[in-house]
């Protein structure tokens, strides 16, 4: 008799996650879309009123370029990526953008190792290190909007 009360609560279990899956899947990837286009309208608005922490970071990064003019400018792209992430127009080519962005962040890496590792230890990272590499899961919450962009192209708003 306990093996069937725990057969049925294992059942019932069973439904109930999948009852909660079923509710909560359709609002994930337009979730996701969004809460990445906040992210990114935020952090390049910071850049563009000139308050952003990542200001030196981005400078040190791209030495060639006059820092005052390059942060507030990719504060701008950054703001417009997260708009279309936001609203969903030109949604492929805004997560492809994005990717490739987020990718680009890892010049720091090469460009101003000093900031990202403590004691030249690769294992080590500093806390702009740790801000870079959080961009791998940014750059893969992206890969995976992309890849189910098509499918919803034809629907229009927050549907991914």
């Amino acid at each position: 008799m306990a093996t069937t009360r725990t057969t049925r609560g294992a059942r019932r279990l069973r439904d109930l996650g999948e009852t909660a899956t079923a509710v909560v899947r359709p609002m994930t990837l337009p979730g996701l879309r969004v809460v990445l286009g906040a992210l990114f309208v935020w952090f390049g608005a910071l850049k563009v009123v000139g308050v952003s922490p990542v200001t030196d970071l981005v400078a040190r990064t791209l030495p060639w370029l006059p820092g005052d003019v390059v942060v507030p400018a990719l504060g701008m792209v950054e703001v417009v990526l997260g708009v279309a992430l936001m609203t969903g127009v030109g949604l492929r080519l805004a997560l492809l953008v994005m990717c490739l962005h987020l990718g680009g962040t890892f010049l720091t890496f090469l460009m101003a190792p000093a900031m990202m590792f403590r004691h030249d230890d690769p294992l080590l990272l500093t806390t702009d290190g740790e801000f870079v590499v959080k961009n791998l899961v940014l750059i893969t919450a992206g890969l995976v909007l992309l890849t189910h962009a098509g499918r919803a192209a034809a629907r229009p708003g927050l549907v991914a």
